[in-house]
C-alpha cells in the first residue's frame, strides 16, 4: 500500500483533526465528462452493441473490469511504479495501441470479405450456412461466444490503456480530503466511478442496439465496419505516438 507521504503529492493538504470527506460534486463532474468524451472503450461498446445487445453489455462489463484492475493497482501503488518507469509505461501503451490496431484491421478485413462474397454472387442463405458451420463448431456464434468476445474486447481495451491508470492515480486523489487513509478513499471513489460507468454503458448499449436494423443493409454494414475499423487504427496509432 502507498503511505500518506507518497499520496500527499496527489491530493490537497488539509488541517489535522478534520473528518474524512469526499468532494462528491467535483468528482461526479469529472467522472461524467470522462465517460461522455469518446475513447477506445466507447467505440468498443457501441460497436459490440450494434452487433448484439448481449455482446454490448459484455463489452461494458469488460471495460469496467479493466478499470477495476487499474483501481487496485493505484491503491496498491503499482500504477505509481508504472507511471515513474518509462519502460513499463511505454510497454503498456504500445500493447494497448497494438490491440486497438488489431481490432481495426480485423474490422476492415471483415468489410472487404463481405464485398468479395457479394461480388462472387453468394446468396444470403448460402453465406449464412457457410459461416454458421465453423462458428457453431467452435462456439463463436453462440450467445456465450458473443459474450466472451465482447467482454474480452472491453477488458483488454481498458486494462491496456495507460491513461485509465493515470486517471485513478492522479485524478481521483484530488477529491480526497481529511485524515482518513488514502487507500480506503481511493477504493471508495474507484468503486463509485465503476458503478456510474456500468449505468452509463448500459444506457448507451440500449441506444446503440437500435443500429442493428440499419446495419442489416449490406452497404451500410460495409461502411460501418470500415469506419469503426479505421477509427480503431487511428486511435491506436495516436496512442502509440502520444508522449
Amino acid at each position: 500500500m502507498l503511505d500518506e507521504e507518497t499520496w500527499s503529492a496527489h491530493r490537497p493538504r488539509v488541517k489535522k483533526g478534520k473528518r474524512m470527506s469526499v468532494d462528491f460534486v467535483g468528482f461526479l463532474g469529472v467522472v461524467l465528462v470522462a465517460y461522455v468524451v469518446p475513447g477506445p472503450d466507447f467505440v468498443v461498446v457501441v460497436r459490440s452493441a450494434a452487433e448484439d445487445p448481449t455482446k454490448g453489455r459484455a463489452a461494458a462489463l469488460g471495460a469496467q473490469s479493466g478499470l477495476c484492475v487499474h483501481m487496485l493497482a493505484a491503491a496498491l501503488g503499482l500504477s505509481l511504479i508504472a507511471a515513474r518507469s518509462p519502460v513499463v509505461y511505454d510497454a503498456i501503451k504500445l500493447l494497448g495501441a497494438a490491440y486497438l490496431v488489431y481490432l481495426g484491421i480485423r474490422a476492415v478485413l471483415t468489410a472487404r470479405r463481405a464485398v468479395h462474397h457479394r461480388q462472387a454472387g453468394q446468396d444470403a442463405a448460402g453465406s449464412a450456412e457457410d459461416t454458421a458451420g465453423p462458428r457453431a463448431a467452435t462456439g463463436d456464434g453462440s450467445a456465450a461466444g458473443r459474450w466472451r468476445s465482447g467482454f474480452t474486447q472491453g477488458f483488454l481495451t481498458n486494462v491496456l490503456n495507460p491513461k485509465a491508470a493515470l486517471f485513478f492515480l492522479s485524478v481521483l486523489p484530488q477529491f480526497v480530503h481529511g485524515t482518513g487513509t488514502a487507500t480506503g478513499q481511493i477504493f471508495f471513489l474507484g468503486i463509485l466511478d465503476i458503478l456510474i460507468g456500468v449505468a452509463y454503458w448500459f444506457a448507451l448499449v440500449a441506444v446503440a442496439a437500435r443500429l442493428r436494423a440499419l446495419l442489416a443493409r449490406p452497404k451500410v454494414r460495409h461502411r460501418w465496419e470500415l469506419m469503426t475499423g479505421w477509427l480503431f487504427i487511428g486511435i491506436g496509432i495516436g496512442l502509440a505516438a502520444a508522449s
